[in-house]
């Protein structure tokens, strides 16, 4: 038996308008665009993009195979690809005041089968967003006949973080898009729609980058006199604002460790995906994320999980896809739990919960050596942790403090792992454990087929400079193991 439930938490949610912001915080020679706007200045241009679809793989298939017995052409400036098309030649806009993102694309599909009954062209698609909300817009022709400006998908960018791409793009994967009315009206046959509106249509990939405020030369030869910083601005090097590496460690909650190994749960700790034990709980390796200096704010997400097990398997316990978002002295420790009901047997999957507030000492968030150091900042369990937490402890219950450490150049030098409980300073996972400890291998299925060893990420974009708005949505997927 399966349940879904929704429910909104506090955590990043302005993923794409945020993260351009970033972008733009980061391509600045010295002060990012937005906290340069004037009273002239509410937009700004986003070029080199591509847009990355292929409207929906099924009917692709249909439209080449024997029914149909006909073609899909990419033109225009679009190409084809091995899962869809290529759109490209983006140019648009960020919008300063409302965060909302608009890019128009080049190129066009057209879908040619029955020997021409079938005649459906979609062209000069746009990406118009505003939040977790966006809208694919494109032109549609049928049959000869053409309506401009067709809202033709829904886009959810609700769980969507942005990637890295060549020369400082923003690349945001797989974009679920469903099918609008008007859509599903546009995509017919004969008159007759051939998909239903909300119909899973392709994912959509969106690239864009950022434009450089100020040209090729701001202010003459030499706007600065010498070179601030003492580097070449337009150089190779990356500029800060990249989490490219680092570590969380955590133990949870020291009580809770000793209960779970001790004579009474007889359990154990497993840890997997990267996650190794040290002398006061986990650590948690390779950090991605973004960083912007001017709010401050950090985000950041971790690889590794640790599972708790005791009380022949009644006591079931498992965190996973662990991350910190960070703005100026507020924080939040975010994780996927999964926990068992030691009375029904009932398992509780719980994505991107709050499990921790962290009270982050002010100035924290300044980098020393290209290095952020969050030194055993102090965690008190959330109502949502709580009861993620099956129940184990209250709201506002301290857990163990957090240590965080951020590298935001690639040649940054982070601190050398702490030595393991043993003293041996070892940290390799795999090979057997000590009894009650931490052991490696894969982190099992807890029930009914719900594999929680999955690590469900929990990546979103920075509240950038004048903060944002912060929405989320915590899935709950029950699943009741006999």
């Amino acid at each position: 038996m399966t349940a879904l439930r929704s429910r909104t938490l506090t955590r990043g949610g302005l993923l794409l308008a945020t993260a351009t912001a970033t972008a733009l915080a980061l391509t600045a020679p010295v002060t990012p665009a937005f906290a340069q706007e004037g009273p002239g200045q509410q937009a700004i241009g986003l070029t080199d993009g591509t847009l990355d679809w292929g409207v929906k793989e099924s009917f692709r298939r249909y439209i080449t195979g024997p029914i149909a017995h006909g073609s899909a052409t990419a033109a225009d400036g679009a190409e084809a690809t091995e899962s869809g098309f290529r759109f490209t030649g983006g140019t648009g806009s960020y919008d300063l005041a409302t965060h909302a993102v608009d890019t128009e694309f080049d190129g066009s599909v057209h879908f040619v089968g029955h020997g021409g009954l079938l005649d459906l062209k979609l062209s000069a698609p746009r990406v118009v967003t505003e939040g977790t909300e966006g809208t694919l817009v494109t032109d549609v022709t049928i049959a000869g006949e053409t309506t401009e400006g067709v809202e033709f998908a829904e886009l959810d960018l609700t769980g969507v973080a942005p990637g890295s791409g060549e020369g400082g793009a923003l690349v945001f994967a797989d974009i679920p898009a469903t099918l609008t009315a008007e859509g599903a009206e546009a995509f017919s046959y004969n008159g007759t729609p051939m998909y239903a509106e909300g119909t899973a249509l392709d994912p959509a990939t969106l690239t864009v980058t950022p434009e450089t405020p100020g040209g090729e030369d701001p202010g003459g030869e030499d706007p600065g006199g010498e070179d601030p910083g003492g580097n070449d601005p337009g150089g190779n090097e990356e500029p800060l604002g990249s989490v490219h590496d680092g570590t969380l460690d955590w133990g949870v909650k020291e009580s809770f460790r000793s209960y779970v190994t001790g004579p009474i749960a007889n359990g154990e700790v497993e840890l997997t995906g990267g996650a190794t034990e040290i002398a006061d709980g986990y650590r948690f390796p390779g950090a991605t994320g973004a960083y912007v200096a001017e709010t401050p704010a950090l985000d950041a997400e971790f690889d590794g999980a640790v599972r708790f097990t005791g009380h022949e398997g009644a006591l079931d316990l498992s965190f996973s896809g662990l991350a910190v978002d960070i703005e100026g002295a507020e924080g939040a420790l975010i994780a996927d739990v999964s926990s068992k009901d030691r009375e029904t047997g009932e398992v509780s999957a719980y994505q991107d919960v709050v499990v921790a507030e962290l009270d982050v000492p002010e100035g924290a968030l300044t980098p020393d050596g290209d290095v952020i150091t969050l030194e055993a900042v102090p965690a008190a369990l959330t109502a949502d942790g709580a009861e993620a937490f099956a129940g184990f402890y209250a709201e506002g219950e301290a857990l163990d403090p957090v240590t965080v450490t951020v590298a935001l150049t690639e040649d940054a030098d982070l601190p050398a792992n702490p030595a393991d409980p043993d003293g041996s300073g070892d940290d390799t996972p795999g090979g057997p454990a000590p009894q009650g400890g931490a052991a490696g291998g894969a982190l099992a299925a807890t029930g009914g087929g719900s594999d929680t060893a999955a690590l469900l990420g929990a990546a979103a974009a920075l509240a950038a400079a004048g903060g944002a708005a912060i929405h989320l949505a915590r899935r709950r997927t029950t699943t009741h193991t006999p």
